[in-house]
């Protein structure tokens, strides 16, 4: 009976919690959630994330949104993450499996809906950027994009992805985009460090993993609605 109240007790705290600050962030059971206004500067609105379950294994959160002006620039990257209970050089990861259930609502939405993974040499780098920025892209709303320009069509994990290289400053990045929207998507994230470490140089025997989150990174709308119903991810 204790447990069954505490398990009760701790979804009643999580489906309490409001992330409205900038970077209102919440943790509990080996996941956080940040609210990650970074961009809001760039134009105008306002943005909340709440944290409807804790689940076991998993998370349920979702974000409201209203992003105007500034219309290529990213306001914010909502997302749920992993906690690295230790940073493991990406060559010796076995697997990665992860789960990611979504929907959006809103109108004339501009967003993209992606996991976003940073690795560095240093596996103490500030976990806001790092040497290397590994995109998954389930969707993109509108006429956005990713950085960089397009290589061509790759397949992984599976499924063809249209593989985008570029650089945000000196950290290179590599977007995988889903030429059509996966909704529901239960995978395993290790193939796509394998595919960038034989087909692109990505030096994956140098490189800890020091992030594995999963959010939407929205550019303007009205109204917008991101729910996560589920997401799940481990590293082993």
């Amino acid at each position: 009976m204790k447990l069954v109240l505490a398990a009760s007790a701790l979804a009643s705290l999580a489906s309490a919690q409001s992330l409205c600050d900038q970077y209102g962030y919440f943790a509990s059971s080996g996941y956080y959630v940040n609210n990650n206004a970074w961009g809001k500067d760039a134009g105008s609105g306002s943005q909340c994330t709440y944290i409807d379950k804790v689940l076991s294994p998993g998370i349920q959160w979702h974000t409201d949104w209203n992003w105007s002006g500034g219309d290529n620039n990213v306001k914010s990257y909502p997302y749920s993450g992993r906690t690295l209970s230790s940073k493991k050089i990406v060559s010796s990861i076995g697997s990665m499996p992860t789960k990611a259930e979504w929907a959006y609502a809103g109108s004339n939405l501009r967003a993209d809906v992606a996991y976003d993974i940073f690795t560095a040499a240093d596996p103490n780098h500030d976990t806001s950027s790092g040497d290397y920025e590994l995109m998954i892209w389930l969707a993109k709303k509108g006429n956005v994009q990713p950085i960089g320009s397009s290589t061509g069509t790759v397949n992984v994990a599976g499924r063809n992805w249209d593989l985008w290289v570029g650089y945000n400053g000196p950290m290179k990045v590599f977007s995988f985009v889903a030429p059509q929207e996966i909704a529901v998507f239960e995978s395993d994230v290790k193939p796509f460090f394998n595919h960038i470490a034989s087909a692109q140089g990505y030096p994956a025997s140098s490189q800890y993993l020091t992030t594995f989150q999963f959010g939407t990174e929205p550019f303007t709308g009205n109204n917008a609605k991101f729910n996560v119903w589920y997401w799940y991810g481990e590293v082993n």
